[in-house]
């Protein structure tokens, strides 16, 4: 039996049989909704392999019951490429996700803004992403499966569903593209002037990596940004871990009244 089915087996034995409609994966300022589901929370601790998500911020355990009526899966801490120098640091967990017989994942992040008309506390749902970070979490992957095509990488139809969410809750959601930057340390002027001319519209450290291992997965995948601050060199404002997490819930209280929506259907 491989690890994946073997974790899976022991959560569903703490959280029953049912596999989740959807899985979750907070970004900062979000962490808070896995509180809110009725279910079991399991330690990533109890879970081995499972990274110990090391950002103050996040709370690493993966929490599976209801939802708003739909039965989830929620990851409240991602590790991060910066943390270890792994791009498939989640690879394991999303494994299990796929294990447990889910087929849609749904990401949240924080992100520097690019855009005048995208302050902080807005929110952006990802169209497209551009991996600047210059790495791939399938490298090492010795099948040919490693050779995943991209072109759908975010899911027209779960896009579709999170714009009605959130027009029906009366919160913009604009589409654009998401650079991924390595991190841990925030881009230069330089960085962000350059991704502007490359197409993106926000940048940050994490979701390209669980993306790309989604779909190397077949999972449905789509993304939405919470932004936090503007990019270096685009406002005055002093930018930092803790500015982050300061400016996190004020577009995290609109993601949420998005995700619950979307999820009542």
């Amino acid at each position: 039996m491989s690890k994946s089915a073997e974790l899976a087996a022991l959560i569903r034995d703490r959280a029953g049989a049912e596999a989740p409609e959807y899985g979750l994966i907070l970004g900062s300022g979000l962490g808070h909704l896995a509180a809110t589901v009725d279910g079991v929370a399991i330690p990533y601790s109890d879970l081995p392999g499972f990274p110990h998500a090391g950002v103050s911020g996040h709370v690493p355990q993966l929490v599976i019951g209801q939802l708003e009526g739909r039965r989830v899966a929620v990851f409240g801490g991602r590790a991060h490429y910066y943390e270890s120098g792994r791009a498939d640091v989640m690879r394991l967990p999303l494994e299990v996700l796929k294990a447990l017989g889910c087929q849609r994942l749904i990401l949240t992040n924080a992100a520097g803004s690019l855009r005048a008309d995208l302050p902080p506390g807005s929110l952006m749902l990802l169209s497209d992403h551009i991996a600047f970070a210059g790495t791939n979490p399938l490298i090492g992957e010795a099948s040919e499966a490693r050779f995943v095509p991209m072109t759908d990488s975010h899911d027209v139809e779960i896009r579709a569903g999170l714009k009605a969410a959130a027009e029906a809750e009366g919160v913009d959601l604009p589409e654009g593209v998401y650079c991924w930057f390595s991190g841990p340390s925030f881009e230069t002027p330089a960085e962000i002037r350059a991704a502007k001319v490359l197409g993106a519209d926000a940048v940050g450290m994490s979701t390209v990596p669980e993306i790309i291992l989604g779909r190397f997965l077949g999972l449905r995948c789509a993304a939405v940004s919470v932004v936090t601050n503007m990019g270096a060199g685009l406002s005055d404002e002093s930018i930092s871990h803790e500015h982050t997490k300061a400016m996190a819930p004020l577009g995290a209280a609109k993601l949420e009244k998005v995700l619950r929506r979307f999820l009542r259907g």
